[in-house]
């Protein structure tokens, strides 16, 4: 149904009874009794003062039907707005389509005509000056103040009104939940309030009653001390008796000792004959022990012959060794520091025979240089055990974690075996596995600053040393 352009009290006769036709519309008549032109008609009332929730509504009203306005009925102002984004035409246009609606009477009959189409019932009733009591007053303020019926101003001044109010209801609303929560804050600080004295209370009786029995400990103290002085002057009576009897007995003593020395330089003259006899006698054991070693060994080579024991070539943790040649990969877990740092500890372990040097290598290597890359660690550590087994002739042996594998690693210098632990077991594990397999009484040195390798070697004989013993020697090479 076509829309009529609303009545408006402010546009000369001429202009409203001029049809506007709307893009998509048709014809639009006019609407209200605007009276005749008088020359001598009262000046156009001001503009009234609007809320701003409804002066809002308007410029999004406008805002909304600017791009379907025919290009020349946009004013010039407002050209370039409308071309903008439908979010930033009503935020960034808002002064100039404002200015445009109060200044320009036929441009607001242009977009009333459009908002009445796209509101409905409810512009209409708002044309009529029949707004339903349960619209919302901010939005026929809008339309009243597009459409401009008799009586539009009441309209506006009565949706101010509601604003007003609905701004005084949430305020009192705020100050009523306000209050709520100070009562509410109010009754648990008083309930705390009482716990705390309850408590006041139980700890007054508690400081009373401890307050009774020190002033029962104070009395048996006093007791006692009374009981130690009779004791301690009884004592001195009895330390004067004992000083007399300690003077005879140093007069006795004196003439027991010049007896001794007697006797003691008769001893020191039977001394000296017993150790002519003594060397005597250790000459003939000296030559009895060197025929027995001799023996022994002589009964050594023997049982090699008939034993047939060949010269090995292989050592025991070569065998576990021979078992990880196929799983070489690379992971790392940071473990805690334990047992000793002391590098002179290391080189007095290294210093023993046959000794077997066990290394959890990135153990070390991420407490040592652990901004290097995985395979720079590798081949630092590696390097560095290189140094040690030259020096100390000593077997050597670096584990590391191998979860993933590794690949182009550098040769290993001579006397140090590198091996991988396999994929599901650790470097810990593959580490005990090597010391039970040495034979008991052989030293082994395990360097690892994990609490729980440490631990676990040591049961099986082996000396756990920290990681921070062996980057010290590398350090001095």
């Amino acid at each position: 149904m076509p829309l009529t352009e609303p009545h408006d009290d402010n546009l000369p006769q001429e202009e409203q009874v001029v049809a506007v036709p709307a893009a998509g519309d048709g014809p639009i008549d006019p609407v209200g009794d605007p009276g005749p032109a008088d020359p001598g008609q009262p000046e156009q009332e001001p503009e009234p003062s609007l809320p701003e929730p409804v002066r809002q509504r308007i410029v999004s009203l406008t805002a909304a039907v600017l791009p379907g306005l025919p290009a020349d009925e946009v004013p010039v102002p407002l050209r370039r707005v409308a071309k903008f984004a439908p979010n930033r035409r009503a935020r960034l246009g808002a002064p100039v389509i404002a200015a445009q609606l109060a200044a320009d009477p036929l441009f607001r009959q242009r977009v009333t005509a459009r908002v009445l189409a796209d509101v409905g019932d409810l512009g209409a009733a708002v044309v009529d000056g029949t707004a339903p009591a349960a619209a919302d007053p901010v939005e026929v303020a809008a339309l009243a103040y597009l459409a401009r019926p008799r009586g539009w101003r009441e309209l506006i001044d009565a949706s101010g009104a509601a604003v007003r109010a609905e701004a005084d209801t949430a305020v009192v609303a705020e100050l009523v939940r306000q209050a709520e929560q100070r009562a509410t804050r109010a009754e648990h600080d008083r309930a705390v309030a009482r716990v705390e004295a309850d408590k006041l209370r139980d700890e007054l009786a508690r400081v009373r009653e401890e307050l009774g029995q020190l002033r029962e400990e104070a009395r048996q103290l006093a007791r006692t001390l009374r009981e130690s002085q009779t004791r301690e002057r009884r004592a001195s009576e009895l330390l004067a008796t004992e000083r007399g009897r300690a003077a005879r007995a140093a007069a006795d003593a004196d003439a027991e000792l010049r007896r001794a020395r007697a006797r003691l330089a008769e001893a020191e003259a039977a001394a000296g004959v017993a150790r002519s006899s003594a060397k005597e006698a250790r000459s003939v054991d000296d030559a009895r022990l060197w025929l027995l070693l001799e023996t022994i060994g002589q009964a050594a080579l023997g049982l090699r012959r008939e034993l047939a024991l060949d010269p090995v070539d292989k050592l025991p943790a070569d065998f576990v060794a021979d078992s990880f040649t196929d799983s070489p990969a690379a992971t790392a877990a940071a473990v805690r520091a334990q047992d000793t740092d002391d590098p002179a500890r290391l080189d007095q372990l290294l210093a023993l025979p046959r000794a077997h040097l066990v290394v959890d290598g990135y153990n070390v290597t991420k407490r040592g240089f652990g901004e290097m890359s995985l395979e720079q660690q590798r081949k630092r550590l590696v390097t560095g055990l290189g140094g040690i087994a030259a020096q100390t002739g000593d077997e050597v042996t670096v584990v590391f974690d191998g979860a993933e594998r590794v690949h182009g690693l550098p040769p290993t210098p001579r006397g140090v075996r590198v091996l991988f632990s396999r994929k599901g077991e650790t470097a810990d594990e593959l580490i005990r596995r090597l010391v039970r397999a040495e034979p008991p009484g052989r030293p082994v040195v395990v360097v690892s600053s994990d609490r729980e390798v440490a631990d676990g070697v040591r049961r099986h004989g082996a000396y756990p040393l920290g990681a921070d013993s062996l980057l010290r020697r590398l350090s001095r090479s």
